[in-house]
């Protein structure tokens, strides 16, 4: 039992940050299916099309609840270059599961709408996956991140040291204990 116990303890916190991105990525792929289902299924709009706009809609959802839910803990980099970025990695994400939507709709030529909605499943999927890389490595950066360069939006390089010296660690914030090993 207390195998489970120090497993779960060592990956608490990112058990907890995936079950946040998890069901902030159901709501909006539940937002997303929804609007493009009514759109193409409904109202006969391009398949493209209606996913795109389904997408625009639960992006704007998404960047608020993963900033101040998923990723509340980490730095606060300015909105609008969170929010940019978050919106560029969410077209490459849209652009991914155009692929599939398109694949399927234009080269195989199967246009109902199981088809379409499973090409959405697959393609949100393998979208999913690199989006939540690209806004930990990206968007909303660690708590021990350099400072941002205001022109540039990217990482400040650090100022060497005289003679050669190595920066010291960075300091724990206030308020948190360093963990030992036994």
């Amino acid at each position: 039992m207390s195998f489970v116990r120090d497993v779960y303890r060592k990956f608490a916190h990112l058990i907890h940050e995936l079950a946040a991105f998890g069901t902030i990525g159901v709501l909006n792929f539940i937002i997303t299916i929804g609007i493009s289902d009514t759109l193409h299924l409904g109202f006969h709009v391009g398949p493209l099309t209606s996913f795109g706009v389904g997408t625009i809609v639960a992006t704007t959802f998404s960047y608020f609840a993963n900033r101040f839910w998923t990723f509340r803990h980490r730095d606060r980099s300015g909105l609008g270059r969170e929010y940019v970025l978050f919106f560029v990695f969410n077209g490459v994400g849209l652009v991914i599961t155009w692929v599939f939507i398109g694949f399927t709709h234009y080269v195989l030529d199967i246009r109902g709408g199981l088809a379409f909605n499973v090409s959405q499943i697959v393609g949100t999927g393998v979208a999913t996956l690199f989006r939540y890389w690209a806004y930990k490595k990206w968007v909303f950066l660690p708590a021990a991140a350099p400072p941002l360069d205001p022109h540039t939006g990217l990482p400040e390089a650090e100022e060497p040291l005289p003679g050669g010296a190595t920066p010291p660690p960075p300091r724990m914030p206030a308020g948190q204990a360093v963990k030992r090993g036994r």
